[in-house]
């Protein structure tokens, strides 16, 4: 991830670190949670996250240190299409051929119950994912 034309880039503060997993928090702030007028308005979004991310050997980081957290953006385009774009179209498709076989409440049940085991196989297979959505991390 040398170019910042690849990849993603977010800067965190590091949390804790074990063996050679480091944790970062990262803030996001939406674009309204900044804005002057925030105060009048409910809009505003913040939200924190822990990612965890491999440390590189030679790397020297401690806990309290500002760092930023890269990752490639395939991976972040392979994220998106499991995470929504996938699901969407499971639940269109199976909403499409339910209507036509049956009424339009069990159709629309069946096609949200399908969202159930396609996101318990996701779960299943969080550290065969992990491995392909990995994080690296510049000090």
């Amino acid at each position: 991830m040398s170019s910042s034309t690849d990849c993603i880039a977010k800067t965190g503060v590091v949390q804790s670190i074990d063996g050679q997993k480091v944790f970062v928090k990262v803030i996001s702030v939406s674009a309204c949670a900044s804005c002057h007028a925030k105060g009048a308005c409910t809009a505003s979004d913040t939200s924190e996250r822990i990612i965890e991310a491999e440390l590189e050997p030679g790397t020297s980081l401690k806990p309290g240190q500002i760092v930023s957290v890269q990752a490639d953006v395939k991976a972040g385009n392979a994220a998106l299409f499991y995470g929504y774009i996938l699901p969407f179209l499971l639940v269109f498709v199976v909403l499409i051929i339910a209507v036509l076989l049956t009424s339009e409440v069990v159709a629309g049940l069946v096609s949200l119950g399908v969202l159930l085991p396609y996101y318990a196989v996701l779960y299943l297979l969080r550290d065969r994912m992990g491995k392909r959505f990995k994080f690296s991390i510049q000090a």
